[in-house]
């Protein structure tokens, strides 16, 4: 492999894309929205893809679908790409850094966006040779409340049926060109739990005659940590965090009730759906000790993100293959949720991480941070794997059996 970017050993038709993917990216950078609100996003997608001649549809509101059929029948693959922004104030000061208050693409949709686009304009350049379709899924509201799922019911995995699905997510702790794959459940299911804590307001200098929500609510906090660490085998993966309190308003005032909401995540189906019984047990153990009341709410979200072995050891093969990548790793398991987990729940798929972490040139902050950006580089890696994977996969009747998965060495 070279030792210089990753972007000189990109063929050269895919190095050419680099100027629009970027520019794309950007442009989207600048232009954030929200889930659901992608209304600018879904016109610019809809004009590109029918600049290519590609068909377009739309589904769920701002969600896009492009279909390329091939010039031979054959099977139908899907690309899927999401492209909503998320509730935070950018800090980078850049030329492309967003220009709607408090929004931002913090965790690279603008990315995925820009790079299905130029694996859409690659394979339609070279349809009439293609043994199948390919579908391009734009997918909105990724980050909640989820846009997969009505896609889905509105038919975007219809008409032609599709039989694969496969999609990336670009990865700052992945340095660029690396790419990170892993068999099997790769991403958590991502749960929300809400709790209110009713006690007895009352002057914060006679607390006596109160009963403190906020006391009862610092307790509940340190025992809910019991279900992951006291109550679930250790071999299994699970995660409850308390992210949001509120309660009162005034320095002397004891506030009635404490509002709690937090995250769960977890990967057995089974452990899954015993986790609220267990979660509201000690809800209700805790704040009965303290004479209090409690309101709860637990509310399933993203199911797991399960990749199918065979399309895995495909997209394995097919980023070995190729000098741009650096280094193809087993992925670690993200405790992070994905809706991407509602399309591998009706085909068989492979979810993958796209290494774009340059720490010299300030591309390491992680996603989510007002402060995250990317090294762009590694975008026609992905349009290169895809299109590696299209055409694999269309030509191949029956998956290889040198296409077992084998791995490559654990990410550390």
């Amino acid at each position: 492999m070279s030792s210089n970017s990753p972007l000189e050993d990109v063929q050269p038709r895919v190095r050419d894309l680099l100027d629009e993917i970027v520019q794309t990216r950007r442009d989207i950078h600048r232009h954030p929205e929200l889930g659901f609100k992608e209304k600018r996003t879904a016109e610019l997608i809809s004009a590109r893809l029918a600049s290519l001649g590609i068909p377009v549809k739309r589904l769920a509101g701002t969600g896009v679908v492009g279909l390329i059929q091939g010039g031979k029948p054959g099977k139908t693959i899907l690309i899927r790409a999401d492209m909503d922004a998320l509730p935070l104030q950018e800090e980078n000061e850049t030329d492309y850094r967003s220009e709607v208050p408090s929004v931002m693409h913090a965790c690279g949709h603008d990315a995925h966006v820009a790079t299905a686009l130029a694996t859409a304009r690659l394979l339609n350049d070279e349809k009439e040779n293609l043994r199948g379709n390919v579908k391009f899924m734009f997918q909105p509201a990724e980050e909640k409340p989820g846009g997969a799922k009505p896609m889905i019911r509105e038919g975007v995995l219809k008409s032609p049926d599709v039989d694969a699905a496969i999609g990336l997510h670009v990865w700052n702790s992945l340095p660029v060109g690396k790419v990170a794959i892993r068999p099997g459940p790769i991403m958590a299911a991502a749960d929300e739990v809400t709790i209110k804590v009713i006690g007895k307001g009352g002057h914060g200098a006679a607390a006596y005659q109160a009963i403190d929500p906020v006391v009862i609510a610092a307790h509940l906090v340190t025992a809910l940590q019991s279900v992951a660490s006291r109550e679930v085998d250790p071999l299994q993966s699970v995660v409850l965090s308390i992210c949001s309190i509120h309660a009162g308003h005034a320095f002397n005032i004891i506030p009635p009730s404490v509002d709690l909401r937090g995250t769960v995540r977890s990967f057995d189906s089974a452990l899954r759906q015993e986790l609220p019984g267990r979660i509201e047990r000690i809800v209700k153990g805790v704040t009965s000790a303290f004479g209090a009341t409690y309101e709860f709410d637990y509310r399933m979200g993203y199911p797991p993100t399960v990749n199918d072995v065979e399309i895995s050891a495909l997209v394995d093969h097919c980023a070995e293959e190729l000098v741009s990548v650096r280094e193809v790793i087993r992925s670690e398991i993200s405790m992070g949720g994905e809706d991407m987990s509602y399309i591998l729940n009706e085909v068989p798929g492979c979810f993958f991480f796209l290494g774009t972490q340059n720490a010299e040139k300030g591309f390491d902050f992680p996603h989510h941070s007002p402060r995250f950006d990317i090294d762009e580089s590694a975008l026609p890696i992905g349009a290169e794997i895809f299109q590696a994977v299209v055409h694999r996969y269309l030509e191949t009747t029956v998956l290889d059996a040198e296409l077992n998965f084998g791995g490559g060495a654990e990410s550390e």
